[in-house]
C-alpha cells in the first residue's frame, strides 16, 4: 500500500502509511516536521502511535542536529529472530516446561538492586558477560564521555548485571512456529538500565544547552544538539555504544535460551539459519535523496532492498519475518511491530483476566494481571499493518505464537 495520507506543515511535509492515528501522534508529528533541521519530509509507520515529544513509529531525517527524545531511553530496542532445528512436536511435547527453563535461564522483570523483587539482573554475573564487558563496557569504551558528563551514570545504574537479561513491558522471549512447522526463536529487548540512563542524562542535558531556543519549541522534549558541539558528538557516540550493548544483550540472551532449551529436548539445539537482528530505536547516518543525514528510527525498522527483518504482532497474534523493498518515501523503512492501539493504564481498565486467557487462547504465556497491559486488545491489527506496507515490507514466514516469556 502506497502513502495513505500527506499531511503539510510549514517546513517538510509527513508521508503516512496508516489512517489509524490520533490526534496526539498527528500533534506529535506536525511538530517534528515543522523543526527547521528537519530534513525533506518525515514518515509515519502504519504502527505509529504517540511517545515522548515524537511518535513511535517514525522516521525522522535532519541534518544539523538530533532530538534524544526521538531515540528515546531504550537505545538499540530490538528484536532478534533464528529458526532453529526442532519442529512443533518438540513444543507440543515440553511447552509447559520449556518456559519455566526460559524463566529460570534469563533474568526477566523488575530490578531491585538485590531486593526481594530482584528479578530482572544477575546476581552472578555469567563468566561470557563479565568477559565482554572488560573489552567493551562503558568505562573501557568512553572514558572521555564519562568524565565529561560525570552525572550520565549513577553509582545505581545497572550494567554489566543487566547484560543478557530481558527487559520488562513489551519485552519478550518467544517460541513460534512457521509454516512448516519449524520452530523459531525470538527476543524483544534492549539496552536495559544503562541505555535508559544514557537516554534520560542527555534528554535532559538537550534541554540545558539548547537556551532561550527551548521556550520557542513547540514540545519541550524536542531538545535537540547541534552538529558539531561537544554534546552532540558525545551523545551519538554514547548512543552508539548503547545500541552495541543492547545487540549484545540479545545475543547472550540467546546463548543462555539454548543451553535451557537442549536440556528439556534432551538434545543438542542450534541454529538452523543466520540470526537476524534489528534495532529499532536508534540513530545512523545513511544517505538519502542524494544528501547525508541523520536517520533517527523510532519504532522503525531499516528496510533496504533485501534486508531481513522482524514485525512482531501481539502476544496472541502472527508475527513476519520480512525483507526490505528499499522504498524511498519511507527513508528505506519499515514497521517495527503491531502498534499500540491504547495506553497501559487504558488497557487495565478496559480488559479483565478472562479477556486475556480468552485472547491468548492456545498460548502458553503468563494469564494474571501482571500483564494485562500487554494484552492483545491493546495493540493494532498486524495483519492490517503489513497490509499497510506492502510497498515497504516483503512477508517471507508467518509465524504463530507458541510459548511467550514477558519481562
Amino acid at each position: 500500500m502506497p502513502v495513505k495520507e500527506s499531511m503539510t506543515s510549514s517546513q517538510v511535509p509527513v508521508k503516512i502509511y496508516t489512517d489509524e492515528m490520533d490526534d496526539l501522534s498527528r500533534t506529535q508529528l506536525k511538530n517534528v516536521a515543522n523543526l527547521p533541521f528537519v530534513f525533506h519530509h518525515v514518515a509515519a509507520m502504519p504502527d505509529v502511535h504517540a511517545g515522548m515529544g515524537a511518535t513511535i513509529g517514525s522516521v525522522i531525517p535532519t541534518t544539523g542536529a538530533l532530538i534524544p527524545a526521538a531515540v528515546g531511553v531504550d537505545i538499540g530496542c530490538g528484536i532478534c529472530a533464528v529458526r532453529l532445528n526442532l519442529t512443533s512436536v518438540d513444543l507440543g511435547e515440553n511447552g509447559e516446561a520449556l518456559m519455566r527453563a526460559i524463566q529460570r535461564a534469563v533474568p526477566h522483570g523488575r530490578t531491585d538492586d538485590g531486593g526481594p523483587n530482584d528479578r530482572g539482573a544477575w546476581s552472578t554475573v555469567p563468566n561470557e558477560a563479565e568477559a565482554w564487558w572488560m573489552h567493551h563496557g562503558i568505562q573501557k569504551t568512553l572514558p572521555d564521555v564519562l568524565e565529561r558528563h560525570p552525572k550520565m551514570l549513577t553509582a545505581h545504574t545497572n550494567t554489566v548485571r543487566h547484560l543478557g537479561t530481558l527487559g520488562t513491558g513489551n519485552h519478550f522471549i518467544e517460541l513460534r512456529t512457521d509454516e512448516q512447522d519449524r520452530v523459531w526463536l525470538l527476543c524483544h529487548s534492549g539496552s536495559r538500565g544503562v541505555g535508559n540512563r544514557i537516554g534520560s542524562y542527555f534528554i535532559q542535558r538537550a534541554k540545558e544547552t539548547v537556551g532561550k531556543e527551548l521556550r520557542s519549541l513547540p514540545d519541550p522534549d524536542l531538545a535537540f544538539f547541534r552538529e558539531g558541539t561537544s554534546d552532540f558528538k558525545d551523545y551519538v557516540r554514547s548512543a552508539g555504544w548503547a545500541q552495541d550493548f543492547a545487540k549484545a544483550n540479545r545475543a547472550f540472551m540467546f546463548t543462555a535460551i539454548l543451553t535451557a532449551l537442549q536440556k528439556v529436548v534432551g538434545r543438542e539445539v542450534v541454529y538452523a539459519g543466520d540470526p537476524i537482528d534489528c534495532h529499532h530505536n536508534y540513530v545512523t547516518r545513511e544517505r538519502h535523496f542524494g544528501q547525508e543525514v541523520w536517520i533517527t528510527r523510532k519504532g522503525a525498522i531499516r528496510a533496504r532492498t533485501g534486508d531481513m527483518g522482524i514485525i512482531p504482532g501481539s502476544m496472541g497474534s502472527l508475527t513476519y519475518i520480512v525483507a526490505g523493498k528499499g522504498s524511498q518515501d519511507s527513508f528505506h523503512s519499515c514497521a517495527h511491530g503491531a502498534g499500540r492501539r491504547m495506553g497501559r493504564n487504558e488497557a487495565m481498565r478496559r480488559f479483565t483476566i478472562e479477556d486475556l486467557a480468552r485472547q491468548t487462547e492456545g498460548v502458553i504465556c503468563p494469564k494474571d494481571r501482571s500483564v494485562l497491559d500487554e494484552i492483545p486488545g491493546a495493540y493494532k491489527e498486524i495483519d492490517q499493518v503489513m497490509a499497510n506496507q506492502s510497498d515497504l515490507a516483503e512477508p517471507i514466514h508467518t509465524l504463530q505464537q507458541a510459548i511467550c516469556v514477558k519481562g
